[in-house]
């Protein structure tokens, strides 16, 4: 990926939107994520032209319970700066890095696998 572009532009998380999630777990930990995983600064940002915006019309068949929803955690510091895409396009260099390797590993160890297929295949009723 190059530098920053106007995709990571954003505005604050939509709750509104549709694709917006928001869990609380029994231990307290709160998860809010885009599910269709546009947003490249979640849970701080929306791209601004978001491709995915769905505005939330009706939330039928859910019970909502007396506590308010967390909010939108507090933005931090580097979100401006390109930094955070910086780290993201490092992290998928490293990833693209080890994609031949651990291919190699997989095709491999299918090959050994097959191999033994031979002598523990199941025989045909008569």
């Amino acid at each position: 990926m190059g530098p920053a572009t106007s995709q990571n532009v954003g505005v604050p998380m939509r709750q509104e939107c549709k694709n917006f999630e928001s869990r609380t777990y029994a231990n307290g930990e709160t998860v809010q994520k885009c599910n269709v995983d546009l947003a490249p600064d979640a849970p701080w940002r929306c791209p601004d032209q978001c491709a995915g915006y769905q505005r939330r019309i009706i939330d039928g068949g859910w019970t909502y319970g007396s506590l308010t929803p967390p909010s939108t955690p507090e933005e931090p510091p580097g979100l401006d700066d390109g930094t955070a895409a910086a780290v993201l396009d490092e992290a998928e260099e490293i990833i693209n890095a080890i994609v031949p390797e651990v291919l190699a590993e997989v095709l491999a160890e299918n090959q050994r696998k097959k191999g033994f297929g031979r002598f523990f295949r199941r025989r045909g009723r008569s």
